[in-house]
């Protein structure tokens, strides 16, 4: 029977999931575990399994590492599909499905769950019950396999096959060769067989059932097969690449509690110290580990050690752990999406007012520009999807603003993740901005010590997402027209308001404005103040504010040269509603309200163009805030 498994997305999009690779460079994830397979491929440490003489034609030097997350990310180095056999690590997937066939209790009344303290094939039974100690060391493997349902040995092969295929993703098959090899050389298994038969622990003919346990054993898988299996543990026992579902959640924390006390035999105590992650090991080579909740991750090398553990994946993973802090009892409370909100900055621009040609350049541009609205504690596996997320769309980023506005706290697993996104960005001449970053001081300490105290060459920081916005908005501008200046000045004729009038009439408009200037930090108009004119901004930048319930200020809006501002008294001639102040020496061109509705009479035609000006540039500030709403909301 053939399984129709195709890999997906976990959002159910057709397009397979891939390693995250590209043109400008490799996702941190990835990085680490190519830093980790440089590390550990010169230790020639450990020694092929012989015992099995199929399994004594195994390279030596292979080396495969493979970490897939619990939302379906792969990254995989080295030798990560190159086919073996399962062998032990087997024995915890077969544990959940004689759990799904049966009940816990009647599994416990066959096996139990304690640690031995022995090696794998130790004949390790309880007094009186000749019940095995746990499903992890043969005995008991074999006692599990044993309580497979089906009628037949044909029958409980194909079952068996079928969810290992549903863990890994695709179909598996046994490797006939190491099967053989396997069965002419299993006397002690054959031994322990008719031991379980003598106690009822199995109760039918054991030779069947240890030959099923050999074909278990020999079921040919790959490093990224491993990973994406022990990644299904961790999600739930729901594969994160394909969403199917490969065995009842409710049993994935029996599975789980097994391989922790028991998953490497008489090194379990000293892995569970030391690495922290639920873990089974197989004699051909092959590791897995599990983080609930975050990852899985597969690691092949066959030279074992005196436990009949990989020495590579032994140190792979005591290394992944240790780098991240991934020990399974140093957690933080993991949320929904790590990212609020995500957009461009041809999307949602600062509150900077535009000319209409810089705006256009952001309409065309701004793509380049990305927003990440962060959110929850931020670990492994919440940075590492921000990362992967990131990674997606670095080629078309040369601006990326990280807001952290609404994290609460970050370990340093997420912090080494932000540092080498930067040293990613650093190396093609692409920039990250925080904001927010003090609200992170673990975050700002471990970048100062990471880069120096010349950390700003590195990465900005503001208090304020819309003037991180602007300062990415002017450095875009700045390279697409060299000659642009943040700072401006401007004539009657570069007024916005006058635009379209004549002449003649630009000379009466001038006849009646008067110079005004204002100093630095200086205030221009008080909110609740009486609207008596407006405001043309002939240089400098001033800023609008206005009063929050917290009794702070927030800035809604900045002009430049050229720009009205106070221009709402024209309409409503309510009293003022916000605060302006000059961010920079300011001189503006001041229009009384008098004098306007003057204009009105003796030259009616200024005054239509100017109220039609007004008009424009509130439907675009209304267009503008439309599509922020639509980002915002969506």
């Amino acid at each position: 029977m053939k399984l129709a498994i195709q890999p997906r997305r976990p959002d159910n999009s057709t397009q397979p999931v891939k390693s995250q690779t590209s043109q400008t460079g490799l996702s941190p994830v990835l990085e680490r575990l190519q830093q980790l397979h440089r590390t550990h491929a010169p230790i020639h440490d450990g020694k092929v399994a012989t015992y099995i003489p199929e399994l004594a034609k195994a390279d030596p030097d292979t080396f495969g590492i493979c970490l897939v997350t619990a939302s379906g990310h792969i990254y995989e180095v080295g030798d990560s599909q190159t086919p073996f056999t399962i062998q032990s690590i087997s024995k915890p997937f077969v544990y959940g499905l004689a759990l799904e066939d049966n009940t816990r209790p009647d599994v416990l009344q066959k096996v139990g769950v304690e640690p031995s303290g022995d090696v794998f094939n130790a004949i390790s039974l309880e007094p009186g019950t000749g019940r095995p100690r746990n499903p992890m060391i043969n005995a008991g493997a074999i006692a599990t396999t044993g309580l497979i349902a089906g009628k037949s040995l044909r029958t409980r092969q194909r079952r068996m096959l079928e969810m290992f295929s549903l863990h890994a993703g695709r179909e598996l098959a046994i490797d006939d060769a190491v099967y053989r090899s396997e069965s002419e050389t299993g006397h002690r298994n054959r031994a322990i067989g008719h031991m379980l038969r003598n106690f009822d622990i199995l109760t039918e003919d054991p030779t069947p059932v240890v030959e099923l346990y050999f074909k278990q054993c020999a079921v040919s898988v790959t490093c990224r097969d491993l990973g994406i299996m022990a990644a299904t543990l961790a999600n739930g026992g729901k594969n994160p690449v394909t969403g199917k579902q490969a065995i009842r959640g409710e049993y994935v924390e029996s599975v789980l509690s097994v391989m922790a006390s028991s998953g490497m035999y008489d090194f379990a105590g000293e892995w569970i110290y030391r690495v922290g992650m639920p873990a089974k090991s197989g004699v051909s080579g092959g590791v897995i580990a599990v983080l609930p909740g975050q990852f899985g991750v597969g690691v092949f090398s066959p030279r074992l050690d005196e436990h009949g553990n990989s020495v590579r994946g032994i140190r792979v993973c005591n290394d992944l752990s240790r780098v991240f802090n991934l020990h399974l009892f140093n957690t933080a409370h993991l949320g929904q999406s790590p990212i609020r909100l995500k957009f461009n900055g041809a999307q949602v621009n600062s509150s900077r007012v535009r000319t209409p040609a810089e705006a256009a350049l952001l309409h065309h541009h701004g793509h380049c520009i990305q927003t990440r609205q962060l959110q929850g504690n931020l670990v492994f596996s919440t940075a590492e999807a921000v990362v992967h997320d990131v990674m997606e769309i670095l080629e078309a980023t040369d601006f990326l603003v990280l807001d952290l506005k609404h994290v609460p706290a970050i370990d340093e697993s997420a912090c080494r993740l932000f540092a080498e996104l930067l040293t990613r960005f650093d190396s093609l001449e692409k920039r990250i901005i925080f904001t927010h970053l003090a609200h992170l001081p673990r975050l700002a300490r471990y970048l100062k010590t990471r880069f120096g105290a010349n950390f700003e060459k590195h990465f900005r920081k503001f208090d304020d997402s819309h003037l991180a916005l602007e300062w990415c908005e002017n450095q875009l501008m700045h390279s697409l027209s060299p000659a642009w200046q943040t700072v401006r000045s401007a004539t009657i004729e570069n007024y916005e308001l006058f635009a379209g009038l004549s002449q003649k009439e630009l000379a009466t408009v001038a006849s009646v404005l008067q110079r005004k200037r204002y100093r630095q930090g200086e205030t221009i108009v008080q909110a609740g103040d009486d609207a008596t004119e407006l405001f043309l901004l002939a240089n400098g930048l001033v800023s609008v504010t206005v009063a929050m319930n917290n009794h702070t200020h927030r800035r809604i809006a900045t002009f430049s040269a050229g720009m009205v501002f106070g221009e709402m008294a024209l309409i409503d001639q309510a009293p003022r509603s916000a605060h302006v102040s000059a961010d920079t020496d300011v001189a503006c061109d001041l229009l009384s309200m008098a004098d306007f509705n003057q204009l009105g009479e003796t030259n009616p035609r200024i005054k239509i163009v100017m109220l039609q000006n007004l008009a424009l540039g509130l439907c675009q500030k209304l267009r503008k805030t439309n599509r922020e709403i639509s980002v915002f909301d969506s």
